[in-house]
């Protein structure tokens, strides 16, 4: 048993984090001394190990949901809840592996870009399965910039803008951290063009994605422990 403090030191946290995570439900109730402070048990530590572990690889929202399950006392929804989030990084990097492989498709044809064919929003919309919504929002981000028909000034969009857009929908569902904001500022200061740095940027991804999985697993890792923790008590 340990107080707040020397809890909080250990996982180089503030105590008022730990308070919140119990006033959250993330952590059991803290057990109580005569005196009324709080004391932590390595139960509550093995807790805390879990959620600094998951955090950064699921996101918040399903490590909460995660923790949720194992105070309900299932256990089992909450390794189907991390093993969902495994399957849609593998799809992801799926995709990144097919858009990697047309960006060079693309960039071996060296076609004219007067001669390229060009897309509304909604083919766009259809050929990628990115909602017109998330589209035009990533415009006004500055993330893409459509061409204009100069007749009627409709957004146009060529095939090197639907290579941005495929990279933006890869980022998109990934856990938002500064390197998926830091990939989007670069998505934003290239030129869609330019290939080569689209497909640096895109190469980049795809390491980062090698590091989120890793992190799962290391994740998971922690969730088992406490979960075979819970059930020894």
């Amino acid at each position: 048993m340990t107080s707040p403090k020397k809890m909080a030191a250990k996982f180089r946290v503030s105590a008022s984090t730990i308070r919140n995570y119990e006033a959250k439900g993330l952590i059991p109730p803290a057990e109580r001394s005569s005196n009324g402070y709080r004391i932590y048990t390595e139960l509550h530590a093995a807790y805390l190990s879990c959620i600094q572990a998951m955090a950064p690889a699921f996101g918040m929202e399903v490590t909460t949901e995660v923790l949720y399950s194992l105070q309900r006392d299932q256990p089992q929804d909450a390794m189907w809840i991390t093993r969902k989030q495994e399957v849609t990084l593998y799809e992801e990097k799926e995709k990144l592996e097919r858009l990697i492989e047309d960006i060079r498709i693309y960039a071996n044809d060296n076609k004219s870009p007067d001669a390229e064919e060009t897309y509304s929003i909604n083919e766009v919309s259809t050929l990628t399965q990115v909602p017109r919504s998330a589209i035009r929002y990533w415009e006004q981000a500055g993330y893409v910039t459509a061409d204009r028909d100069p007749d009627n000034h409709y957004r146009r969009y060529s095939s090197s803008h639907l290579l941005t857009i495929r990279l933006l929908q890869v980022l998109q569902s990934a856990v938002y951290s500064e390197d998926t904001v830091n990939f989007k500022q670069s998505i934003a200061a290239l030129e869609h063009t330019d290939l080569q740095e689209v497909m640096r940027v895109a190469e980049d991804v795809r390491t980062y994605l090698d590091k989120i999985i890793e992190s799962q697993m290391c994740g998971i890792s922690y969730l088992h422990q406490l979960i075979r923790f819970i059930k020894n008590q």
